[in-house]
């Protein structure tokens, strides 16, 4: 039933009247007559919890307030937002977690972006009545991705619910009772020594600094302001269409020139696309899926792009690490190639580049440290920072971003395809592995280049493709709760699929943990869709048509699966004992 059929319940809020279809909700009613019920417990992509009351209201004819996130309107229904004990049980309530909440609010990361922050300031609370029972834990910071600050935390269980119902995995919890109950993990052990995958999807709808991305923003400007550093950045596809949303640009906003330009303004030395390293990526991982398919390897092939499935499938089905394709990363192909064949075509020491990933996704930062991913004791990707540290850059350095130029990328690391814009939307990397697998299997150019089957929200999708003489399975899904189900049959040996796509972050890298705070499904639909406006728009749409992929394999790497791209280009996985024993 459409929601012009669905029966309306007529009710005022301030006396304003409203009609709204039965079941809403008094906090999303409120929102369509542009009042903002205070809230923070509540996101729109969570089920209701109720927990924090920040949103009661008060009814006509009701002795007792109501939470507006969980009480539905009914015809006839009087609410009133504004009235005194509404006004004095929502200060009570932001004095109470005042109370209990480190305010070191100028030199935390969140500072002017806080959802607490924000409502103290709405209210006008210059002090708090009540002295402070904060318990100074302090930072824990035991990983290189997450940082958590306990005494900040407001328990509103949004991180918990993220990473249970989002990822079904539930590394956080609460614990103990009454004034005493905190949110943590098992036992108190480090989330790493946890199921925790490092995806930060906690992170990004933590309301407050209490889970927050380790900061690498400082480290990045002091490699920028040495003068005997070659400093080179890669920005991910998912980057470009967020970025805007920090600077009133409007959710989905491609904003590639401004972000080439803000950059170079920071100081790079040169500013290069990750799409050319999901190019490679699609090469090598295109040719391995032929190769098992042609010689009896072993299928369904999962794909490896994501750093937090990578974790997870290391953490929960080790005997299953077979099925993970072996090809890198765009992350780790792009730092690979910058540290030796782009190092030595520019004449510059590797030990002299520095490189910096700009990524959607706060698991980059662990895939970084991974010993795999570098030579000779030396990292391929020195830093990662998020989208959400390269908005605190620009903020820095005071530029107005959205009166910026546009600037290309620089040669030849910024070449890139369409195929390679849309590794950032859930599907997108089976799209694009598509495209260039069908026309190197069959010898023909597609007559239809878009795989509409694989895209779309919805958790799993499937797909029947012609490749050659065989009919292949694919299916696609985001979220870790999805692959579960997927994994169950690959465990089994009954998964009907030869390749199998997995994101961990919902919408996939668009929706990523270190996109900017306030990123919704919603949101992240309208990035989507900008990622494939960008795809359509490019001249390249298949990633072995890239010219300077072409000329790469020509000069340094021979073929896909070549015994050079192998050992550039190739990884292994290792099983991840158990988190806990009993």
């Amino acid at each position: 039933m459409s929601e012009p059929e669905k029966e309306l319940v007529h009710l005022t809020i301030n006396q304003i009247p409203v009609a709204v279809p039965k079941g809403t909700k008094i906090l999303q009613a409120a929102a369509k007559i542009h009042i903002d019920i205070p809230h923070l417990c509540f996101h729109e992509d969570q089920r209701i919890k109720a927990h924090c009351r920040l949103c009661s209201v008060e009814v006509t004819g009701r002795r007792r307030l109501y939470a507006a996130c969980s009480t539905e309107c009914w015809e006839g229904m009087e609410v009133h937002t504004d009235t005194p004990i509404v006004r004095s049980t929502q200060v009570a309530i932001l004095e109470l977690m005042l109370a209990n909440h480190n305010r070191d609010c100028l030199s935390c990361p969140r500072n002017q972006n806080c959802d607490l922050q924000h409502l103290v300031s709405r209210f006008n609370i210059q002090r708090s009545a009540l002295p402070s029972i904060v318990k100074d834990t302090g930072r824990i910071v035991t990983n290189p991705a997450i940082v958590r600050e306990p005494d900040k935390c407001i328990r509103c269980g949004r991180c918990i619910r993220a990473c249970k119902d989002v990822q079904g995995i539930a590394a956080l919890t609460y614990a103990h009772r009454s004034d005493d109950i905190v949110v943590t993990t098992a036992y108190d052990q480090p989330m790493e020594a946890t199921d925790c995958v490092l995806c930060g999807q906690c992170s990004l709808v933590c309301p407050t600094g209490a889970i927050v991305e380790r900061d690498r923003t400082q480290s990045v400007l002091r490699a920028l302001q040495d003068p005997h550093k070659h400093v080179i950045v890669q920005t991910a596809p998912a980057v470009r269409v967020a970025l805007g949303d920090a600077f009133g640009l409007g959710a989905g906003a491609i904003a590639t020139g401004q972000m080439v330009t803000a950059l170079k303004l920071l100081g790079f030395d040169k500013v290069f696309d990750t799409n050319f390293g999901a190019d490679l990526t699609i090469m090598e991982e295109g040719y391995e899926f032929l190769d098992r398919l042609q010689h009896g390897g072993t299928l369904p092939m999962l794909t490896s792009c994501c750093p937090a499935w990578v974790t997870y499938m290391e953490k929960e089905y080790g005997a299953c690490l077979a099925h993970l394709s072996t090809a890198k990363s765009p992350m780790g192909m792009f730092g690979a190639v910058a540290k030796t064949s782009y190092a030595e075509a520019a004449g510059i020491p590797r030990e002299d580049i520095v490189t910096v990933a700009i990524m959607p996704c706060t698991a980059k930062k662990a895939e970084a440290a991974r010993p795999e991913l570098g030579r000779g004791g030396r990292q391929d990707i020195d830093y990662v920072l998020t989208t959400r540290e390269l908005i605190k850059l620009i903020k820095y350095v005071g530029l107005t971003f959205h009166d910026l130029p546009e600037t290309p990328f620089d040669s030849p690391l910024g070449e890139a395809t369409g195929a390679g814009a849309i590794f950032g939307a859930t599907g997108g990397v089976m799209e694009a592995a598509l495209r260039t697998v069908v026309e190197r299997a069959t010898g023909k150019p597609l007559q239809e280049i878009e795989f509409s089957a694989v895209r779309g929200m919805e958790g799993i999708r499937e797909a029947t493709v012609d490749i050659g003489s065989r009919t292949v399975r694919v299916a696609v899904c985001h979220t870790l709760r999805n692959a579960a189900k997927l994994m169950a049959a690959v465990r089994s040996g009954t998964s009907p699929y030869d390749f199998i796509e997995v994101m961990a972050c919902p919408g996939g890298c668009a929706g990523g943990g270190g996109q900017p705070l306030g990123t919704t499904r919603a949101i992240t639909k309208e990035r989507i869709a900008s990622l494939y406006a960008i795809d359509r728009s490019l001249p390249h749409r298949k990633s072995h048509e890239n010219p300077v992929i072409q000329k790469l394999y020509e000069r340094d790497l021979g073929a896909p699966l070549s015994p050079k791209a192998h050992d550039l280009l190739h990884t292994t996985y290792h099983e991840i004992p158990p988190a806990c024993t009993f």
